[in-house]
């Protein structure tokens, strides 16, 4: 997908700090300070132009969630979402995935989505995956021994290799639908994507992981 050039979209972003976290590093293990609360913190990787991440922070009120997104060409749709909403549970950083360490202490997050990623089909993209080996190892550090995964994707390909992957990797796998919106689960959210893949009567792909963590 080729991304429109926005040249004014960082200095948006920036006008907005209560929304969009300018030096998220200096926040690395208080987050929760930042919210105001001692709630549990999720976070989306990859969060594109926002639509899952603020149906889950209005449903969520009692869960504060941060949605991750490089590109802020994307995030300013995210942020034009939001900017006239009142939801002090949701913060947006504009930053690469591969930094996490940089902005989140060890056991802080308490589940990480990752909803229709790129799924990079040629072998030699691979690394590039958001469930490669590289990546889980930093979901795994930030997450607490309780944490989950929650995974999400059109493509059965991608949703293979991360079953995979999530297996190699020792995680558990649970409540894996090959159907999501014929499986009767309930409070699904759904994405920019989703909506378009279901209305073509795609498939979607949904499971949960979790590490094998001592509490």
């Amino acid at each position: 997908m080729r991304l429109r050039h926005k040249p004014w979209a960082k200095d948006e972003l920036a006008s907005f700090p209560h929304i969009i976290v300018q030096e998220p590093n200096l926040h690395k293990g208080k987050w929760q300070e930042l919210f105001d609360n001692n709630n549990p913190i999720y976070i989306e990787v990859g969060t594109g132009k926002g639509k899952f991440l603020t149906g889950m922070a209005e449903k969520n009120p009692n869960i504060n969630f941060i949605g991750i997104e490089k590109y802020d060409s994307v995030l300013l749709t995210a942020l034009e979402r939001v900017k006239n909403v009142e939801l002090p549970n949701l913060k947006f950083l504009n930053e690469d995935v591969m930094e996490l360490l940089h902005f989140f202490e060890v056991n802080e997050i308490s589940r990480v989505f990752i909803n229709f990623t790129d799924p990079w089909p040629k072998n030699r993209h691979e690394k590039r995956r958001l469930t490669y080996k590289d990546y889980l190892s930093l979901y795994e550090t930030i997450l607490h021994s309780e944490g989950e995964i929650h995974l999400k994707t059109d493509n059965q390909g991608l949703f293979e290799y991360s079953l995979e992957s999530f297996s190699r990797f020792g995680l558990t796998i649970k409540n894996v639908s090959l159907d999501l919106h014929k499986s009767g689960f309930e409070g699904n959210i759904m994405t920019e994507y989703e909506e378009k893949f279901s209305k073509k009567g795609m498939r979607i792909y949904r499971c949960e992981a979790c590490f094998k963590k001592e509490k």
